[in-house]
């Protein structure tokens, strides 16, 4: 068994994999968004506090595993350098105290494996990655040929969301709030610019389409924003479909997955499953509960990493709030 701990942002999690079978045994994840709603984001040095509370809480519902643990495993990157500090240290702790193998891995590999937790691998797929800090598509062949076609140019599509809701006075986080309020607004009322419309390159923008949604609330009244954030979902999510459909003239998807925090808004997967009939694409999504962060998905990579004896060093492993991805 895998022992795995994510603590990358908010969420305190660890979790029991099973080397040969690939199943969950175990996995509890303790959010902090009530502590971080009342500042409208997260903040990282009362994140990395929380962290220091949570983790060694969920540890020790562990114990029971640990005489059949072959390695434990840590997100090392990317994510907030003081809340990956706390992942890490406890994991390099298990490590030495149990004498077992340490596994540092990337947390956006992560999240392509949040579609395997409890199945097969299944490549080569094309990946659309969207959450809170990230906005990307990947051809993925497997767990060490990962190439990234396009990125975000500033904001991602879920911090876009995170904004708006904020400029709103909605809460933290922003995602689920929008996409709630959305359901009763019209998708047309706000005719706000799709970005980057007319330029050749696959890359992804929110900056702009963001700035143009501030405009229009300080000019509508509260009642209306239900339909500023049904406009404001249909156009963030155009935007992906329109640069997505740009690619698949020159790299038609087979098949083809969404991953991520964000990836849970309903009406984004309805848009990209329409984006995929002209061409036959099988498309794969994790469990709701899975999309956003998780130890479960830590844990999938980490099986993989551990059979091809893809180890990290105790004393080298360091912490990367960037990713290389």
């Amino acid at each position: 068994m895998i022992l795995s701990i994510e603590s990358s942002c908010d969420d305190s999690a660890i979790a029991i994999t099973d080397i040969k079978t690939k199943k969950l045994i175990f996995h509890k994840k303790i959010s902090q968004e009530l502590e971080h709603s009342v500042y409208g984001g997260v903040v990282p040095e009362l994140a990395a506090r929380l962290h220091a509370e949570a983790l060694p809480n969920i540890l020790a519902e562990c114990e029971p595993y640990f005489k059949d643990l072959k390695a434990v495993a840590v997100t090392s990157t990317p994510g907030l350098a003081v809340t990956l500090v706390e992942g890490v240290t406890m994991a390099k702790a298990i490590a030495v105290a149990l004498d077992i193998p340490l596994i540092g891995v990337n947390h956006l590999v992560g999240h392509i494996y949040s579609l395997f937790i409890d199945k097969p691998t299944l490549f080569p797929l094309t990946v659309l990655l969207v959450s809170g800090g990230h906005t990307q598509v990947m051809q993925v062949k497997s767990l060490t040929d990962i190439q990234t076609v396009a990125k975000s140019m500033d904001d991602s599509f879920g911090e876009s969301f995170d904004k708006v809701a904020k400029m709103m006075g909605l809460g933290y986080p922003g995602g689920p709030l929008i996409e709630k309020l959305a359901k009763d607004g019209d998708r047309k009322k706000f005719n706000f610019t799709i970005p980057l419309s007319q330029s050749p390159l696959i890359a992804f923008s929110y900056s702009g389409l963001k700035n143009a949604v501030r405009l229009a609330i300080e000019k509508t009244p509260k009642e209306d924003y239900k339909d500023i954030a049904a406009s404001f979902e249909h156009i963030a999510s155009a935007h992906l479909t329109q640069k997505l459909k740009k690619y698949f003239k020159t790299t038609a998807p087979k098949t083809f997955a969404i991953v991520g925090g964000a990836s849970a808004n309903l009406y984004l997967r309805s848009q990209i499953e329409e984006l995929l009939k002209p061409h036959k694409a099988k498309l794969l999504l994790s469990d709701l509960k899975w999309c956003s962060d998780n130890a479960a998905m830590i844990g999938r990579v980490a099986v993989e990493m551990y059979e091809k004896e893809m180890f990290s060093d105790l004393e080298k492993l360091a912490i990367s709030p960037r990713s290389s991805l």
